[in-house]
């Protein structure tokens, strides 16, 4: 008869009954099997040389102790079922530390559930099989709150969820080749500041999510037909500032706020290089976008309704393709910025247009409308005082 290879290592779990409260395990260097529950605050430290197999039935390791601390372990082998959420790693108490491991070979890396003010730091998680759409996420928070989230490196996964999870901060992480960087649904008061997400399919999404902190993140090479690199949706009070959005197929994807409070304040924020920096649906604007920089992107705002765009209060953005001058040299062009819809911008309405985006035919009749145009075009946008430098 064949043995789980988890039952052929020495279970973990003796050790862990073994070590009194508040004590500290170092195992000796070696693999162990799985499953683990903690249910007493234990520092376990696997220094680098542990690793915890769960031989894939259900979650490797369960921690149920407030003020427990889990480091340096290499957790694998976990189940499959997406039902039972089976992870690699468990939180369901508050005051964890769980910080330098590797988790890899799992459905679920990371799972907090009810758990407050624990610590994520320093861990190495990705997911298992090649379609993202089939992996589990990597961290993923459901009715936890203030958390820290930090320095984590994460890839091949599905998404970071956080779900009724609020006041976390998430800060540093480095989140490449999976779905969705960032998932906030019915999550306020969080803070995501000085991430880099790179190859995702979307990178921060935010749904019916208040009062989110954007900030100085890094956001480069989502690059997938249907997302975008940030991604707003019945969400108030969200603040996206001096962010550095590079190579997106959509820089920012934003519905028209519903209320005064569902205004997105966009400052300070870089997009360059993408197809579209901004684009906006529904029929109205209202958005507050100041300061921020437009460079070499393909179109810098698309809209489904030329309202969307054109309510939103623009100001004091720098625009490379900006035609005017600054004589007097106080560093603001001396005529507004205007954006209207030419013949480059059919695709907006045709989206079957879209392959000719950059043709000489399409560039000759968007040249030849400028040049006398049939009809009055539709304005888009005024930047009433557009930066020089």
């Amino acid at each position: 008869m064949l043995v789980p290879a988890a039952r052929a290592h020495p279970p973990l779990q003796l050790f862990v009954d073994l070590t009194p409260e508040h004590g500290v395990l170092r195992p000796p260097p070696g693999t162990y099997g799985g499953p683990v529950t903690l249910t007493r605050p234990i520092t376990l430290d696997g220094q680098g040389a542990v690793i915890l197999d769960g031989g894939g039935e259900g979650t490797v390791l369960s921690v149920r102790a407030g003020g427990a601390t889990v480091r340096g372990l290499r957790i694998t082998g976990s189940g499959s079922t997406f039902d039972g959420v089976d992870a690699g790693l468990l939180v369901e108490a508050d005051g964890v530390v769980v910080e330098g491991n590797t988790v890899e070979d799992t459905l679920f890396g990371i799972h907090l559930r009810k758990a407050n003010g624990n610590t994520l730091r320093s861990n190495h998680i990705s997911s298992r099989g090649t379609d993202p759409n089939l992996r589990g996420d990597a961290i993923r928070l459901w009715y936890s709150h203030e958390n820290t989230v930090e320095s984590n490196e994460v890839h091949d996964s599905r998404d970071l969820v956080f779900a009724n999870a609020n006041d976390n901060r998430i800060l540093g992480n480095d989140i490449r080749d999976s779905r969705v960087g960032m998932q906030f649904v019915f999550a306020h008061g969080n803070l995501v500041q000085g991430n880099n997400l790179s190859a995702n399919a979307t990178g921060i999404m935010a749904l019916y999510s208040n009062d989110l902190t954007i900030r100085a993140n890094r956001l480069w090479n989502a690059r997938h037909h249907s997302g975008a690199a940030l991604a707003i949706k019945e969400s108030s009070g969200v603040v996206l500032e001096d962010n550095e959005v590079v190579h997106c197929a959509v820089g920012v994807q934003a519905s028209s706020p519903t209320h005064a409070e569902s205004v997105l304040k966009l400052t300070g924020n870089r997009f360059a290089y993408n197809d579209v920096a901004m684009y906006f649906y529904g029929e109205k604007g209202g958005h507050l976008i100041h300061g921020n920089r437009f460079e070499k992107n393909f179109t810098d705002i698309a809209v489904s309704h030329p309202h969307a765009a054109r309510g939103n209060d623009w100001r004091g953005n720098l625009w490379d393709n900006y035609a005017g001058f600054d004589r007097d040299g106080d560093g603001i062009g001396d005529v507004p910025h205007e954006v209207h819809a030419y013949a480059d911008r059919l695709w907006m309405d045709r989206p079957l247009a879209r392959f000719f985006r950059g043709s000489l035919a399409m560039e000759l009749i968007d040249f030849l409308e400028r040049l006398a145009p049939f009809s009055q075009p539709e304005p888009l946008l005024s930047d009433p005082a557009p930066r020089m430098r």
